[in-house]
């Protein structure tokens, strides 16, 4: 591996885990070096490994409240009720848009949505949404107060940031915050809607790499998925912990202002 390598493996795994859980688009922040540096793709076995360190990251941040709703929903086929079970179920609910439309409409997005326009578009559109959301949101409910409709209209939310520049995080935020939910309770459930979904792209992508075969340099793949980790992690505390604070404007900013400059570059490329 050359130096050159080592720094894009570093700035790759650290974009991916600073990204991928603020509402931002961590899609089309992974698309941006190659599309705007000539950075050459590193590549299936890197992917898979920046996503279980994603992943990693999640689970642990919320390892007690996914081993509690996880034995509450394994119970609630035994007959046993309770709120972590039904929260379980809500996780599941707002699953199956993203699952249903990405089986369908991957192959379509892969090729059509990762151009610098459709990025710069979605960055702004979904971007103006969010800070509408976020002002005129009554911020009164909370994850006890989820309902079935609920879950299904953050989870057909979720479906739409399959479309690189959405955010996955933003645009469910946005959708539980216009349902009246509070900060807090919109980013957690966003988060733990998350873990099924990071799941299923990592498994569809390690089908892909095992049926392709690797050549990979398993160094770098470890490297980056460590290096997600740590950001990822420390990403979502620090997330947590100002959100109430600062609110969604500051990442609205940065949305218009990056897809300002994207929609600059698109027209004088």
């Amino acid at each position: 591996m050359t130096l050159s390598d080592w720094i894009h493996t570093v700035l790759l795994a650290l974009i991916q885990g600073l990204t991928e859980f603020l509402p931002i688009s961590s899609s089309a922040h992974l698309i941006l070096p190659s599309q705007l540096l000539g950075w050459p793709d590193q590549g299936l076995a890197f992917d898979v490994g920046v996503h279980v360190g994603t992943l990693a990251a999640v689970l642990f941040y919320f390892r007690r409240e996914v081993s509690s709703i996880g034995r509450a929903w394994a119970g609630s086929f035994r007959g046993e009720r309770s709120d972590a079970g039904r929260l379980g179920w809500m996780v599941v609910l707002a699953t199956l848009p993203a699952l249903v439309f990405g089986g369908l409409c991957h192959q379509l997005i892969d090729h059509y949505g990762r151009s610098i326009l459709v990025i710069a578009a979605t960055t702004l559109i979904f971007g103006v949404l969010l800070g509408w959301a976020d002002l005129s949101s009554t911020r009164v409910r909370s994850v006890a107060g989820l309902r079935p409709r609920d879950a299904l209209l953050i989870g057909c939310a979720q479906a739409i940031a399959l479309i690189p520049g959405t955010s996955r995080s933003g645009i469910t935020i946005t959708a539980a915050l216009m349902l009246g939910f509070d900060r807090q309770s919109a980013a957690r459930f966003s988060f733990l809607m998350s873990i099924p979904v990071i799941i299923a792209a990592g498994a569809l992508k390690t089908r892909d790499l095992l049926l392709s075969g690797s050549d990979a340099q398993w160094l770098m793949v470890g490297s980056g998925a460590v290096l997600a980790a740590l950001s990822a992690l420390a990403c979502i505390w620090l997330f947590l912990k100002w959100l109430d604070r600062i609110g969604m404007m500051p990442f609205v900013i940065y949305r218009l202002a990056l897809g300002c400059l994207l929609l600059g570059v698109w027209y004088v490329g």
